[in-house]
C-alpha cells in the first residue's frame, strides 16, 4: 500500500522569550514544544506525525535517526559522537548500555560505539520483542506504545555477564522522552531483577527530551540526562478528532521463520561490533543507494551503509518498523507488507516510495526467502536493483 496523500498542516518555528518553540497543528490537536537550549534547529531534528494508536495520537519523527526518514550514515555517526561528547567526564565502570527496541537499538549501539573508545569496560544490550533461547534478565512495559512488552536477556558470554554483574553505571537509550515513564519502568524492572545491584548512577540518553524534570525527580538513583535538545511539551487535543484504529502489532513472540543472523549486535550482548555484514557488496562512485535495516536488525546494516558511503557511494540509511503511522505531515509515503519473522504482523517502509534510487539493499537476520514479495515489488518501483543482504 503506497499512500502519498498530503494533509494540510500548520508549522511554526520561532524564538519566544529566549526559548526555541516548535508548534504544529494536526487533525488530533495542537502540539507545542519549547527548548531553552538545542544543538540543532528543532525543525532539523524532527517533524511530527500522527500515530495510528489511540493511546497516543502523535509521534516525534526524527530526521537524524534513520528509522522513518532516510538519513546519511555520516549524519547519524555525527549524532552518536555529539551525544557521547555530552557524557560526564568520568564514568564509574563497568558500564552497561541498554537500547530500547525497536526504534533506538541502532541509536543505542551508535552511542555505545563512541563511548567505548574511551571506556572499554562496557557492554551493550538491547530490549527485544523477539524471544531467544537464553536467560531472561528482566521484562518491562512501554505503556503508550503500539507494542508494549519488552524483554532483556543476559549476554551470551561469561565475560559480558561479569560486566553486567559489576556495572556501576547504567546508560539507558531511547529516541525521545515524552513523559519519562518508559525509562522509569525499565529502571524499576532492572533493579527488581537484582542483576545490576552495584549500579550507582544512571544516564538517560535521547535525541530529544520533553519530559522536563520527571526523570531526575522520580529516579531512585542519581540520574543524568543527555540529549541534543530538551525542554517541555504541551498538547491541546482536538475534542472531535476521530479515534484512530491500530493494527495488531503488539506481539512479543517467536515467529515461524528462524533467525539465521549472528546475534552479535546487542540482543545477546555486544562489546565490539562485528562489522561483517555484506562484505561482498561492491559499489560504484556516486551510486545512489538506500540501505534498509529490518526491525531490530539495524546496527550491522548501518555499519554496511557506512562502509559503502566511505567507498564513494551516495548512501542513505533507513529501517522498517512495525509502528503504524498515518501518511501526511512527516510521512510522505508508506509501504505496508508482512514481517520477515513469520509473525503475521504488518511492517512498514516510510518516506521511500516517493523517491528514486539506483539500488536498494534490504538487510535482514532471517533467510532471504522470508522477505515479503510485496515489499520487493513495491521497492522495484523505486530502484531498478533491489538486493537482500543476509548472513546466509
Amino acid at each position: 500500500i503506497i499512500d502519498k496523500q498530503n494533509r494540510l498542516m500548520e508549522t511554526d518555528m520561532s524564538a519566544i522569550d529566549g526559548n526555541f518553540v516548535y508548534q504544529k497543528t494536526l487533525s488530533c490537536g495542537r502540539i507545542e514544544v519549547s527548548s531553552e537550549e538545542t544543538d540543532y534547529p528543532l525543525t532539523d531534528l524532527f517533524d511530527i506525525a500522527e500515530r495510528r494508536n489511540p493511546k497516543r495520537s502523535f509521534l516525534f519523527v526524527s530526521k537524524v535517526l534513520g528509522r522513518h526518514i532516510p538519513v546519511s550514515p555520516l549524519v547519524m555517526r555525527n549524532v552518536y559522537t555529539q551525544l557521547a561528547e555530552k557524557f560526564p567526564g568520568t564514568l564509574d565502570g563497568p558500564v552497561v548500555f541498554i537500547g530500547m527496541a525497536e526504534t533506538a537499538v541502532g541509536l543505542g549501539a551508535g552511542v555505545f560505539d563512541e563511548v567505548r573508545k574511551h571506556h572499554p569496560d562496557c557492554v551493550y544490550l538491547t530490549s527485544t520483542r523477539h524471544p531467544v533461547d537464553a536467560e531472561l534478565l528482566c521484562e518491562f512495559k512501554e505503556e503508550h506504545s503500539h507494542a508494549t512488552d519488552h524483554l532483556i536477556y543476559y549476554p551470551v558470554s561469561a565475560a559480558m555477564r561479569q560486566t553486567v554483574a559489576e556495572a556501576q553505571t547504567l546508560v539507558l537509550v531511547d529516541d525521545e522522552a515524552t513523559t519519562g515513564k518508559t525509562f522509569l519502568n525499565l529502571l524499576a524492572s532492572l533493579r527488581a531483577s537484582g542483576a545490576l545491584r552495584k549500579v550507582r548512577r544512571v544516564i538517560a540518553v535521547t535525541l530529544t527530551d520533553w519530559s522536563g524534570e520527571a526523570l531526575s525527580q522520580n529516579s531512585p538513583l542519581p540520574l543524568h540526562t543527555v540529549s541534543l535538545s530538551s525542554g517541555n511539551r504541551r498538547s491541546t487535543p482536538e475534542p472531535d478528532a476521530p479515534v484512530p484504529g491500530m493494527p495488531q502489532v503488539n506481539v512479543t513472540s517467536r515467529g515461524n521463520v528462524p533467525t539465521t543472523g549472528k546475534q552479535s549486535w546487542g540482543r545477546r550482548g555486544m562489546q565490539i561490533p562485528a562489522s561483517d555484514l555484506g562484505l561482498q557488496v561492491q559499489v560504484s562512485h556516486g551510486e545512489n543507494i538506500l540501505v534498509l535495516g529490518t526491525g531490530e536488525f539495524v546496527w550491522e546494516p548501518f555499519l554496511l551503509a557506512e562502509r559503502i558511503e566511505a567507498a564513494g557511494a551516495q548512501v542513505v540509511f533507513s529501517s522498517t518498523p512495525r509502528s503504524p503511522i498515518s501518511t501526511g505531515y512527516a510521512i510522505q509515503s508508506a509501504i505496508a507488507f508482512s514481517d520477515n519473522y513469520g509473525l503475521g504482523i504488518p511492517n512498514y517502509v516510510y518516506n521511500v516510495a516517493h523517491q528514486q534510487f539506483d539500488r536498494i539493499l534490504i538487510c535482514c537476520e532471517t533467510p532471504a526467502s522470508s522477505v515479503d514479495p510485496r515489499l520487493l515489488e513495491a521497492l522495484s518501483a523505486v530502484a531498478p536493483t533491489v538486493e537482500v543482504i543476509t548472513y546466509e
